[in-house]
């Protein structure tokens, strides 16, 4: 009786063993689900809507455009103390569009973002424009010059993680830092009219994708979103 006694222990702590790893395994699958909320559902445009000229569309699961300049917003609330990926890919070797974060209100036409909020620029050559630095991707267009400058050309796809922690924005594409921004840190002074006015941003503030032009098209195939719990640190 001894040994069949010991089998049942046995197999019941195995039972409990089994139970248990496969307990935690799903429970780390659903928290690893539950990180990223999808903004784009691949599909269509449910919960963006577009202001300004030209228009953005879904194609092969992608996010086309056509024409420009115009901005298609995401209308689920203004964001912050979180990260932001946005995966790209660039339609020519070099093509320009751009990642706007901290509009202050909703956009009802294209400018506003560009004067009052920021803009994470995709253009990986900005001599080609008599354009510097300040105007390259990862950037904060006109307001920052690039700690890196790991931008792919088209058709490479680019990966730009946006870290939105309080006053602080901090872009890493592709893997590498290029931008590390607090409020209140020196900007150059505006040289042109298209360019953002000066000041403080919100902590929280509306995303949006920019539309550039026939000749400057970006297609984006993931923008997600999840929660910053931790300080981002340096």
């Amino acid at each position: 009786m001894r040994p069949f006694k010991l089998s049942i222990q046995y197999s019941l702590a195995l039972l409990l063993a089994i139970f248990f790893c496969s307990y935690t395994l799903n429970a780390q699958s659903k928290k690893e689900v539950a990180v990223w909320k999808q903004l784009f559902n691949g599909k269509d445009l449910t919960g963006w809507k577009h202001v300004g000229g030209g228009s953005r569309f879904v194609e092969d699961g992608l996010l086309a455009s056509k024409g420009g300049m115009g901005l298609l917003y995401w209308t689920g609330g203004k964001l912050g103390n979180c990260v932001i990926k946005v995966v790209y890919k660039m339609q020519k070797f070099n093509s320009n569009a751009g990642v706007f974060i901290r509009v202050p209100v909703e956009p009802k036409e294209e400018w506003m973002p560009v004067f009052y909020g920021y803009e994470v620029q995709i253009d990986n050559h900005p001599e080609t424009s008599n354009e510097d630095e300040y105007h390259i991707s990862g950037t904060l267009y006109a307001l920052t010059k690039p700690l890196a400058k790991p931008g792919k050309p088209g058709p490479e796809w680019n990966t730009l993680e946006i870290t939105l922690d309080g006053p602080r924005t901090i872009v890493f594409l592709n893997g590498e830092k290029v931008t590390d921004y607090t409020e209140g840190d020196p900007t150059p002074k505006r040289q042109f009219d298209f360019e953002p006015y000066p000041g403080i941003r919100p902590n929280e503030g509306y995303l949006g994708l920019q539309n550039h032009g026939d000749e400057d098209v970006v297609y984006f195939k993931e923008v997600a979103v999840k929660p910053l719990f931790k300080k981002a640190s340096k």
